[in-house]
């Protein structure tokens, strides 16, 4: 069977920062403006009083410190609270395709691959900015690559699953190289007038590409030793923005935000996880200490810490399995990416790594990499 290797990574970060005590002063502004609307009837019982946030809570609950976004503006204001930017045009390239850009050229200058090279683009993010045509095509027309190229979804875990899918076209012989970029652009998904989930997701774009290890140039790839996926359905975590929303005739101002069960999600997705990597770390015959780096979804510190004393029966170090969701927030698809991207140096030739992400499905892609 060909060997297939992640060759080069990408990574585009937005400019601008929302950090937890601007976003705690903003929401609890609007909390004290809502309780005053509203006092009469909170007195009475027909409303329940909103409670404020603090950056200790979410600290505690996330590990979240700050978040990037694209577009800053309206976010922290009480009378808005979500991201303010132009529709756009028919002839506007989108902002999911822009970030894109930004990383897969990098991802593309790292493999030493040019436009010519690549004959396959997955596009695969946690949500998309339309449905048709796909974001991927727009993406090829843009960088001037031939070929083919398609959007896909698997939430949180799109990354992977699509890495896996680039992996198969490429034993397949349906393509050479394949770019695969993460555009998450996340933040208008967010109820910033939710106490629970107001702090969760930040803005973000990851690219890789995937090739045969025969024709890889690069002195920094990793080979793709095993692939595991898993799905199994669940309501508890839920985004239900569709195309149908404007046939109802009392349209749901909930729908388009993302919501979860935390609790829920926590204790059914996590043994889910920690089995999926152990069956697949039995598979490629590997031990916990076999293992260098876990470079694991970036959603909440509490269920990283969790997953990481599972597989390894102890405290990790530090540099063994990276966080960057402190600074990033949860970015879905493209936060096991990001850690990866940030922290794959340092590695020996034949050392091993587990890549995995998990979210919404519920769904979990595990990837074995080894160091070439």
């Amino acid at each position: 069977m060909k060997n297939v290797v992640i060759s080069g990574s990408g990574l585009f970060t937005p400019t601008s920062i929302i950090t937890n005590d601007e976003l705690v002063a903003s929401f609890n502004q609007y909390v004290d403006e809502f309780n005053a609307q509203h006092a009469s009837d909170i007195a009475n019982g027909t409303v329940e009083a909103l409670g404020h946030s603090s950056t200790e809570f979410i600290e505690k609950a996330s590990g979240i410190k700050s978040r990037h976004v694209l577009y800053k503006d309206g976010i922290l204001d009480p009378k808005v609270m979500h991201p303010v930017f132009s529709r756009p045009t028919e002839e506007a390239v989108p902002e999911m395709v822009e970030m894109a850009l930004v990383a897969a050229k990098e991802a593309m200058q790292q493999a030493n691959k040019t436009a010519a090279d690549i004959d396959l683009i997955i596009c695969a993010a946690s949500n998309m900015q339309r449905s048709y045509p796909a974001l991927s095509i727009e993406l090829q027309q843009q960088l001037g690559t031939a070929g083919y190229a398609f959007d896909m979804n698997v939430a949180c875990s799109s990354a992977t699953f699509a890495i896996s899918n680039a992996v198969n076209a490429v034993r397949g012989g349906t393509a050479k190289v394949v770019l695969v970029v993460n555009p998450e652009f996340a933040s208008p998904q967010v109820n910033y007038r939710s106490r629970d989930s107001h702090f969760i997701f930040g803005d973000v774009c990851t690219a890789t590409i995937i090739e045969a290890e025969e024709n890889c140039t690069s002195n920094n790839a990793f080979r793709i030793k095993g692939m595991r996926l898993k799905t199994q359905f669940s309501n508890n975590i839920r985004c239900e923005v569709g195309y149908t929303e404007h046939c109802f005739t009392e349209p749901d101002p909930l729908m388009p935000f993302f919501k979860q069960q935390g609790r829920k999600v926590f204790k059914e997705l996590l043994p889910l996880v920690a089995g999926v990597i152990q069956e697949e770390m039995a598979e490629q015959q590997l031990s916990a200490s076999d293992l260098k780096r876990l470079w694991l979804h970036q959603a909440n510190i509490n269920m990283n810490v969790f997953a990481v004393k599972k597989i390894l029966g102890r405290e990790p170090e530090p540099e063994e399995a990276p966080l960057v969701l402190d600074t990033y927030a949860n970015t879905a698809s493209a936060g096991s990416i990001i850690a990866f991207h940030k922290y794959k140096q340092g590695l020996q030739a034949g050392d091993h790594g587990i890549l995995c992400s998990f979210g919404a499905g519920y769904s979990v892609g595990c990837l074995v990499l080894q160091k070439c």
